[in-house]
């Protein structure tokens, strides 16, 4: 019979019969019918060995045995079940004994064997030699399923603890050295394996999982170590026939009639071998592997993936083909994640051999684009080696992968799952370095203007730090040639401006790696580092200091009118080794030279990043542990004096009101210095307060506001208050009450300014004055109940809260500007007016939360919870979920308060529309509520007497007009439990009595009734659906699923026409993830759905899960405040 035949598609209609299939050995001299083989599949009945003929008994002919009999069989077992149990002993020792046992009784070996594998299971059932005599196995294994421990879901195989970790790999490695035990006599006869795999075959058809996983487990090594010994076998029968050929050749005096006749006895006895063999592997593979790599059970498809990938590397010649690698492909469309990647796994072993490539260009074009699509699994170890699979097929074949299917690849170095980053870093630099073609002269500028230029299109700009995160262990060699970057970025020729702000970005991102060890914050944290990685970080450090303090006041100076390059090359003296400054007395004129260029650099800017930079490099020049800190806070000093004198001079002319231009422009520049440098150092004897305060008093008198001074005076005012509140902690109690005094006058001075300044037309003065009042209420504004701090004294006037409520209202409920929209250029700009909304709530949710406004402030909020979901729905929830912890009752009365204030609010005009408006509002509060009734039984009710009193304003007066608010009231009753709800009833009957009969009233009783729980024990821990398992086992954790894009036909897969077979395939059309742009991978990462129905093979049967969506995330391009534990920490 031909190989190929052997294990094509038809083999799969092959009905077979599961625990009954027989084993059928056919070998030259015995030649078997095969009509018989057909019309007989059950196992032959072996006579037992020792030739016993006694009676049986009555039990015995029902199945049962004799308890003697059953100790026995279990003794018998126990020895091979406890030797790879414990892991102490030598199995192949234990295995030499079993066969010395085997060959003085084989049915007693057998039966031992049997009831190894039945112990293994899990099962207390013991296989008697009269059960083995004259049952058939469907009724062995139904007869040992009646026996298994039902009261346990745990087997060996799946069972935890320190005993039963290397179970799985004990049992493989016994079965491996069986079969090497018996490759060269008990392999090959008529009884052994068989009788064995007859069973196993059986016990891999039966509904106990245990069973199924147990035997598929031993069956597939079984079949793996057959298959190294069919390949031994055939490179034996391979060099025989050689030799036999040889001899023939030689002339006739030489050659050895009895040497030829005794190699072609060999070669015949080989060909005999690889028969039995072939007839093994093809039942083991039409008998088990054919089922059950579509098992139910992931961990079973698992390790017949697993093993498949053994079968096609060790015997090529049978396995390495179309026929057996499309399961490999099938199985690519796992729903777990587990069976994925074993099978990508086993994809990777092929593709890293050469000589495989040749039989693999047909499965590559076939199952290129499902591969492709497999980067973005929502299983992250999945997509990992995906990636590497995708960097083998690229480097082994010569046209892989097109440049559309590698850029693909490369918008994953900005993920924010290290593994995967590093994986796509690695496959980006080797391509990066194959378009090199080997010049090593120039290897290292090459791969750094390269990786400039795929950094400047990949369009992500802000993160340069997980590009260099995703390549560090490939390129950590020219990443950190710092001399090499600094040259090309000094040299006299220059790069382009696009090229240096890149190359200085990503070289400022690898002094950060190299200094801290650590990747960026957003990506999984190593643990501590060792001992060797703190030395290798030490000597980084000290490389990096020693390299840039000659070369960054040279930078500096070359760079220093250019914003972005500026503020970033500021970044470096933060991961220097600063106290070498002190070191020397040439270090120390680096440092005078390296003061000089940052106080240059501050006078000449006025953007914010630029100043931000300069005073951090500044402070740390100025840190008490350094020995140098004196001259650096001399420069400090002498910086401010001249700001400040700069300021009071300017201040001087704008006062009396004959300024200019450049006074303006000089007090401003002052102004933005001196409010940076009040962030970070205490300048309140400076007394700058007053100043400000006289600017900020003189615009709102005059009107005459000037945007660029305003907002810095603000930011200087605001920062003086709080260094004056710090100091005040630090004094003693007699200097505390005097300083505090002045302070809160201060304060009620300010505080008044910034109202006066909400109501003004410029946004940004606007917007920081809130911000002002928000930081400036949160540290000193005393509390609703309770007390606070010393410093929390001062009392918010109504006037003030209105405003701020105003504020809220008017310029943060607010629809986007309407020239903006639609304008994709303006698609940053209104992302970061959305972040500057969302920080203003933020602040203002924070004031309520922490006690500074009353509860019953936030119905100003919760009146835009549904309009405003999309932009604010995580802020107000949050709001309202801390609200409930601060008091559940007054925040359910708060609740209701906003919806009685939008029904009083109601147009007659829009009445209808409104009033839908405000029950979905409703609805979707009365969400939010918890799902523990009984918690929440006393804020309903408060909530609903609320709404009923609400309803009845107006009844002696005959005014009908609240009543529609019931309506509104009602959807909140389906939480009400039945005894509120009752008492609630008898409530509304007696508010109520004279409109009994309205229609609303009806219906919020009927909504009482309808929505009412049985008991409140009922309500407090909600029922979980029972979901049907079919496996004995759920301790281990279910992997993730993920969705697919596309079932074909996949019997066509890998035929020549010879076998059609029909395929029903449902899909929805997608585009190749690879025919995108690398902007729309980036925005899109996902995986469409199809459907598909296949009548035969590729459907994965019975899945219990569903699909799911994919997990790839990337960095935010936003700032962190987005984020909820950023806005209220």
């Amino acid at each position: 019979m031909d190989e190929s035949e052997a294990y094509s598609s038809e083999d799969e209609d092959i009905s077979l019969t599961g625990s009954d299939f027989e084993f059928q050995l056919t070998t030259s001299k015995r030649k078997l019918n095969s009509t018989q083989e057909a019309a007989s599949p059950k196992r032959v009945r072996h006579p037992s060995v020792s030739g016993s003929s006694q009676s049986q008994t009555p039990e015995e002919s029902q199945g049962l045995r004799p308890r003697s009999a059953q100790t026995d069989g279990r003794a018998t077992a126990c020895h091979l079940y406890e030797a790879v149990r414990s892991g102490r002993s030598a199995l192949l020792t234990v295995i030499d004994d079993w066969l010395e046992e085997y060959r003085r009784d084989r049915e007693a070996g057998i039966l031992e064997l049997i009831n190894f594998v039945v112990q293994c299971s899990g099962c207390k059932g013991v296989v008697t030699r009269e059960m083995f005599s004259r049952l058939q196995n469907a009724d062995i294994i139904s007869q040992l399923t009646t026996e298994f421990n039902e009261d346990s879901v745990s087997y060996p195989l799946v069972s935890v603890g320190s005993q039963w970790r290397r179970f799985s790999e004990g049992v493989c490695e016994f079965v491996s050295l069986l079969v090497r035990g018996c490759r060269n006599s008990l392999l090959y006869d008529d009884f052994l394996f068989s009788s064995f795999i007859a069973l196993l075959t059986g016990l891999a058809d039966s509904q106990v999982r245990a069973f199924r996983h147990t035997s598929t487990l031993i069956t597939m090594r079984l079949m793996s170590s057959i298959v190294s010994v069919a390949a031994e076998v055939n490179a034996q029968a391979q060099m025989t026939r050689r030799r036999c050929e040889l001899e023939k050749n030689k002339s006739v005096e030489h050659r050895a009639i009895d040497r030829i006749e005794e190699l072609e006895d060999s070669y015949r006895e080989l060909l005999e071998h690889q028969e039995d063999l072939r007839s093994l592997m093809n039942g083991i593979f039409k008998g088990v592997f054919i089922h059950r790599y579509r098992d139910r059970v992931p961990e079973i498809r698992a390790v017949c993936m697993e093993e498949m990938g053994v079968w096609l590397r060790e015997n090529p010649a049978s396995f390495l083909n179309d026929e057996h690698l499309k399961y490999v492909g099938w199985m690519l469309h796992d729903k777990q994640a587990a069976v994925r990647l074993q099978c990508v796994l086993t994809l990777q072993k092929l593709y890293v051999e050469k000589d495989f490539i040749s039989r693999l260009e047909l499965f590559t074009s076939r199952f290129k684009e499902r591969i492709l699509c497999m980067i973005l699994d929502k299983d992250s170890d999945v997509a990992v080696e995906t990636v590497k699979l995708l960097l083998l097929i690229k480097q082994q074949t010569e046209e892989g992968l097109s440049e559309e299917e590698c850029a693909a690849v490369y918008p994953l170095v900005f993920a924010t799952h290290r593994g995967l980053a590093c994986a796509a870093g690695r496959f980006l630099y080797h391509t990066l370095c194959s378009v090199l073609d080997g010049r090593s002269d120039k290897c290292s500028v090459s791969v750094l203007r390269l990786l400039a230029h795929f950094f400047i299109e990949s369009e992500y700009h802000e993160h340069a730090a997980y590009l260099v995160d995703s390549l560090w262990d490939d390129a950590g060699v020219e990443l950190k040639d710092w001399e090499l970057m600094t040259s090309l970025l000094l040299q006299e020729s220059g790069v382009e401006d696009e090229l240096e702000s890149a190359l200085i970005d990503i070289m400022m991102c690898a002094v950060r790696q190299a200094s801290e060890a650590m990747p960026p914050s957003s990506r999984v944290q190593r643990k501590n580092l060792t001992a060797r990685e703190k030395r290798l970080q030490a000597q980084e450090r000290r490389r990096i200091t020693n390299h840039f303090i000659p070369v960054l006041p040279q930078l500096l100076a070359k760079f220093s009118a250019d914003v972005g390059k500026v503020s970033c090359l500021l970044r470096a003296p933060l991961h220097f080794q600063l106290e070498v400054y002190g070191t020397s007395g040439r270090l120390e004129k680096s440092l005078d030279l390296l003061l000089s260029q940052v106080c240059d650099i501050m006078l000449k800017h006025r953007e914010e990043c630029v100043l931000e930079a300069c005073v951090r490099v500044l402070c740390a020049l100025c840190s008490d542990c350094y020995s140098f800190c004196g001259r650096a806070e001399r420069a400090v000093s002498q910086l401010l004096d001249s700001t400040v004198e700069k300021f009071s001079s300017n201040l001087a002319e704008i006062l009396q009101g004959s300024a200019d231009e450049d006074d303006l422009y000089g007090a401003a520049s002052s102004l933005n210095i001196l409010a940076i440098f009040s962030s970070a150092r205490d300048l309140t004897g400076r007394n700058l307060f007053e100043f400000c305060f006289q600017l900020l008093k003189m615009g709102i008198e005059t009107r005459e506001i000037n945007e660029k001074l305003m907002v810095p005076a603000l930011k200087c005012s605001v920062f003086h208050l709080f260094w004056n509140g710090t100091k005040i902690k630090q004094h003693t109690p007699a200097r505390d009450k005097a300083e505090l005094k002045r302070v809160m006058k201060a304060l009620h001075s300010f505080c008044v300014v910034c109202q006066s300044c909400l109501s003004v037309a410029q946004s940004r003065i606007r917007n920081q004055a809130f911000v002002c009042l928000c930081d400036v209420l949160l540290v000193f504004g005393k509390l609703c109940e309770g007390d606070g701090s010393p410093l929390q004294l001062f009392s918010p006037d109504d006037s003030l809260k209105a405003e701020m409520a105003s504020f809220i209202i008017d310029y943060v409920f607010s629809e986007p500007d309407e020239d903006l929209a639609g304008e994709e250029e303006c698609e940053e700009m209104k992302m970061a007016a959305l972040l500057q909304r969302r920080n203003q709530l933020a602040g203002y949710c924070k004031l309520i939360i922490y006690g500074v406004l009353e509860l019953r402030a936030a119905t100003d909020i919760l009146k835009y919870y549904n309009k405003f979901y999309r932009d604010f729905g995580d802020i107000i929830k949050e709001t309202l979920s801390k609200s409930k912890m601060i008091s559940s009752v007054e925040s359910a009365r708060t609740v209701c308060l906003c919806l009685q204030q939008l029904f009083s609010g109601l147009e007659q005009d829009r009445r209808d529309e409104e009033l839908s408006e405000i029950r979905l509002l409703a609805k979707k509060l009365a969400l939010n509520f918890s799902i523990n009734l009984r918690l929440i039984r006393k804020p309903l009710l408060a909530l609903h007497q609320d709404g009923i009193r609400f309803a009845s304003q107006g009844l002696d007066k005959g005014d009908l007009m609240n009543l529609s608010f019931l309506e509104i009231l009602s959807e909140f009753s389906f939480k009400v439990l039945q005894p509120e709800c009752k008492q609630l009833s008898l409530y509304l009957r007696r508010v109520f009595a004279s409109v009994i009969n309205s229609e609303f009233v009806k219906m919020y009783e009927r909504s009482l009734t309808s929505g009412s729980k049985e008991t409140p024990a009922a309500a407090e821990k909600p029922s979980r659906k029972r979901r049907r398992t079919h496996s004995l086992t759920s301790r281990l954790e279910t992997p993730a699923v993920t969705s697919h894009t596309r079932r074909v036909d996949m019997d066509d897969d890998f035929t020549d026409g010879s076998v059609l077979r029909k395929s029903v395939i449902h899909s929805r059309q997608q585009s190749s993830p690879f025919s995108q742009s690398i902007q729309s991978h980036l925005s899109t990462l996902s995986l469409g759905h199809e459907d598909a129905s296949e009548d035969e093979e590729p459907e994965i049967e019975d899945y219990d899960d569903e699909d799911s969506e994919l997990g790839i995330a990337l960095p935010s391009t936003h700032g962190s405040a987005s984020f909820l534990e950023d806005l209220f920490q």
